[in-house]
């Protein structure tokens, strides 16, 4: 813990000063003009594209969030498989404070973080929304958008599989953090600094507290102690 501190203060200072370069600067600073120029790029582009259009719409769906708990799932499946019993239970238990962690850390974010805003789609006028073009179930806006809980959630994930799985594990879930995240942003939803700046702070700042202190492990041990366990069957010699 203690070889651990400065890394983790490291951290914290760097996604306060991240918040801080968003929160501070009138206007936001120089990222109004990025949100606003990524948010038109692709808010263009929906009319440009029926391909793109339906796209983002499907990747959007409610039930486009399912496969991002499936691609996630499969990841630590593949880790689950290789193991014997004790090492699956072990993945399994990491999986829930991976919950845990996530719930926390959303909670704590939407609490501490004084900001409400619309989505851009909410914010701008004359602009294009995938659900009146198409008619079709899609998330294309959000009455409070900051901090992007999805992108959380994903950058949780990745923190975990860092952790607990190493560095391959990590690339594969920061590409999973990429496929499932940024639709949001494409559609309108979120602006871009809902999540490079709102879920990255809240990260930054919650999850070395959990993964590089000691809590982490005790919550693993904890759970495998008092949860309950398959019982073996032993014969016995008369």
């Amino acid at each position: 813990m203690t070889k651990r501190l400065p890394l983790i203060l490291l951290l914290n200072a760097a996604g306060l000063a991240l918040f801080l370069s968003w929160y501070l600067p009138v206007n936001h600073g120089f990222w109004f003009p990025l949100d606003s120029g990524v948010f038109h790029f692709f808010n263009q582009a929906l009319v440009k594209s029926q391909t793109f259009l339906w796209l983002v719409a499907i990747t959007n769906n409610r039930a486009f969030d399912g496969c991002s708990l499936l691609a996630m799932g499969s990841l630590m499946y593949w880790f689950w498989r290789r193991e014997a019993a004790p090492g699956r239970r072990r993945i399994l238990i990491i999986g829930l404070v991976m919950l845990l962690a996530a719930v926390v850390v959303n909670q704590l974010a939407q609490g501490l973080m004084p900001v409400k805003r619309a989505s851009p789609t909410l914010f701008f006028s004359n602009i294009y929304r995938v659900s009146e073009l198409l008619h079709i179930p899609t998330k294309d806006a959000s009455k409070d958008s900051f901090p992007g809980d999805h992108g959380m959630m994903l950058l949780i994930f990745t923190t975990i599989m860092l952790r607990y799985f190493g560095r391959r594990a990590f690339a594969v879930s920061l590409i999973i953090f990429v496929v499932f995240a940024f639709p949001r942003v494409m559609i309108g939803a979120h602006w871009l600094s809902d999540i490079a700046v709102g879920s990255f702070t809240a990260v930054l700042i919650g999850m070395p507290w959990i993964l590089l202190t000691p809590l982490s492990d005790r919550l693993i041990t904890l759970f495998d102690r008092y949860l309950p366990k398959g019982h073996n069957k032993y014969k016995t010699n008369n």
